[in-house]
């Protein structure tokens, strides 16, 4: 039996966290567009830092920004007094964040960063803070109450740090035109990446392993060649070797069982003569959905420009759902 006290304890503590962060939009003003052309603009990197649940929430903003566009890294604050200082430059721009605005720590790197000549925002939960006062910039983010019953552990606060800084990444990615392309140069080695990055042509099979046979082949024939290329299809070309149909393991089976005749039969019989074709610069991951979508394993690969131009499907590859899952990006 489930202990309803938890629950709604649960519950509770969304309920804070979320209006955490719908508080959050009387920080998303002038200021607010300030700090993104600032970092946007910046010639260096975005150097984040803060001292125990603001260092980590410090960690996880420096990681989306440098993953959206921005390139921004995490020092700790203690480190910075140890030697750790030597990676800023002056080109820089310092993301610090406090929720109390008074980590000692924290505001003991300033006058160094000072020194250097660096540009400081302040991300903080009280805009009278010292940290705040010390800061070029300020973004608040405030919270009236955090979401454990004694009101002390950080949980709202750095719920709302954290969104934050997500609006300052994604608008910094729109503001820069960072794209679905630039995102997954990133992201070369996730399925994220992989996804945006494969196209048709780096996966398809070409040439001699393709699969093809003139349509006045007959079926005996056409069996040779699907058997040699293994692939449980083949393509069907005209005399300028142009796709006017296609065969696949599951016709071959259909067409036994109507005919006695079966190996001596033409393939323009028994050929399906509208297979599905996608262009060789299309995302592999589209290719992938067309075979979901038409409950198919196999898709031709032509050039989509000549096609719209001459109306004739010129067969350059061929894309086999093994290929997508080779390539991983399922």
């Amino acid at each position: 039996m489930y202990n309803m006290n938890v629950i709604q304890q649960a519950k509770k503590v969304l309920e804070i966290e979320a209006e955490a962060i719908n508080n959050l939009t009387s920080s998303i003003n002038e200021k607010f567009e300030e700090v993104v052309k600032l970092l946007s603009k910046t010639k260096g990197r975005v150097f984040l830092s803060g001292i125990g649940k603001s260092g980590l929430v410090a960690r996880k903003i420096a990681a989306t920004l440098s993953s959206t566009g921005t390139p921004a890294f995490f020092i700790h604050s203690t480190e910075c007094l140890h030697g750790d200082i030597g990676i800023i430059s002056k080109d820089d721009i310092g993301l610090l964040l406090s929720n109390s605005g008074e980590t000692e720590e924290l505001l003991q790197i300033i006058p160094i960063l000072k020194r250097i000549g660096i540009t400081l925002i302040a991300v903080t939960g009280r805009k009278d803070s010292t940290l705040a006062k010390q800061s070029d910039h300020v973004l608040v983010a405030h919270v009236e109450r955090e979401a454990c019953p004694m009101g002390i552990v950080p949980t709202a606060s750095t719920i709302a740090m954290m969104a934050l800084g997500d609006a300052l990444a994604i608008s910094l990615l729109i503001s820069k035109g960072f794209n679905a392309e630039d995102f997954a140069k990133l992201h070369p080695g996730g399925v994220i990446g992989r996804r945006l990055l494969i196209r048709v042509k780096d996966i398809m099979h070409v040439p001699p392993k393709l699969p093809l046979i003139h349509e006045d082949a007959d079926m005996r024939e056409t069996l040779i060649e699907m058997t040699s290329k293994s692939l449980g299809i083949t393509g069907v070309v005209d005399k300028n070797g142009c796709l006017v149909g296609c065969v696949t393991d599951g016709d071959l089976r259909r067409h036994l069982e109507r005919t006695k005749t079966f190996l001596d039969d033409k393939v323009r019989t028994v050929m399906n003569k509208t297979p599905k074709i996608i262009d060789a610069e299309e995302l592999a991951v589209n290719g992938l959905n067309m075979m979901e979508t038409n409950k198919i394993t196999h898709i031709f690969v032509v050039n989509m420009d000549d096609y719209k131009k001459t109306n004739k499907k010129k067969i350059i590859g061929l894309l086999h759902i093994h290929n997508i899952l080779g390539a991983k990006i399922i």
